[in-house]
């Protein structure tokens, strides 16, 4: 069973916020079900319009989600205000205040430690969730097999918000729509870390990724872009690499044509247009079959003939 908490805090009592419960409600709906609509996480919602988060209740909450036995994997989502301090990063709570912010993300760990969840995850948008020194700034915190955190930002810089949203959990949420998928429509937090790197800014707000993973599982499936069935195809298609697949005018379409090697051109395009195999000259398969051109598999290609040979697809 996998289970999720996602917490969205707008109303502070000072600096209140603007997107932290747009933000839960979004991640609810990419983290509830798969693209298909098939169920994913068991998601509950935390968020400050319905009821007020305590230091107490946030805690409380935690210690639920994680302390739940009959689970593979735990997700907690957090949206809202961070502050650091000398003893650490904290989540601050609509209660918090300068000796008591909330929860601290030390603690956070130490029960995301003791889990007898298999993967921990922890997903984290509010200002300093990189933690400070003590914390995730110089690798100190020591995480279990199992764990991983992904935070908006460095111990010392802030989270910010645009559109009514917060800038990463907007970028999580596209990326979890399908635009971090690869080719078999598999979502993990290393694709996540990566779609937030390569778009933050890199002078404002960095995005942190720690992570002792076990198994790097998919956090959500979308449409694969490749279909498995098709990519077990390529050592059948590709049974010697260095030649590659003679290509020829039978393989475009004629009311004579081999049925069976124009089936096949269209398994071709889509390992093309997704770079599995590359041609030597022309740009296209139809120009390369009307010269009797041979496509190779790329390095990515060779990749995935792998996964099939060893049954991995």
């Amino acid at each position: 069973m996998r289970r999720a908490l996602l917490v969205g805090i707008n109303d502070y009592p000072r600096n209140p916020l603007r997107g932290c419960i747009n933000d839960a409600n979004r991640m609810q709906e990419v983290f509830a079900t798969h693209e298909n609509g098939n169920p994913n996480f068991s998601c509950k919602l935390l968020t400050s319009d319905n009821i007020e988060v305590t230091g107490g209740y946030l805690r409380k909450s935690i210690e639920e989600l994680f302390n739940h036995r009959d689970n593979d994997t735990t997700l907690l989502y957090f949206s809202g205000h961070g502050a650091t301090t000398k003893a650490g990063t904290y989540l601050v709570s609509q209660d918090g205040k300068p000796d008591d912010y909330g929860v601290s993300l030390m603690e956070i760990v130490a029960l995301a430690n003791n889990s007898e969840a298999k993967e921990v995850i922890i997903i984290l948008d509010c200002c300093h969730a990189g933690g400070n020194n003590i914390d995730l700034g110089e690798r100190k915190v020591v995480l279990r097999e199992g764990v991983s955190i992904l935070a908006a930002s460095t111990g010392k810089q802030y989270s910010y918000e645009k559109n009514g949203s917060g800038v990463f959990t907007s970028i999580i949420y596209d990326a979890m729509l399908g635009s971090a998928a690869d080719l078999r429509g598999k979502i993990n937090l290393s694709s996540l870390y990566y779609f937030a790197d390569t778009q933050l800014d890199a002078w404002q707000q960095r995005p942190v990724f720690k992570s002792h993973v076990s198994q790097m599982i998919s956090l959500r499936d979308c449409k694969p872009k490749v279909p498995s069935d098709v990519l077990r195809k390529l050592p059948n298609y590709f049974n010697n690499t260095k030649t590659g697949l003679q290509l020829s005018i039978n393989y475009l379409p004629s009311e004579n044509g081999n049925s069976e090697l124009q089936n096949m051109m269209e398994d071709l395009h889509l390992y093309h247009i997704n770079g599995l195999i590359q041609l030597p000259e022309s740009k296209t398969l139809e120009t390369a079959a009307q010269k009797n051109e041979a496509c190779t598999l790329t390095p990515l290609g060779n990749y995935y003939k792998k996964l099939a040979l060893s049954k991995k697809i």
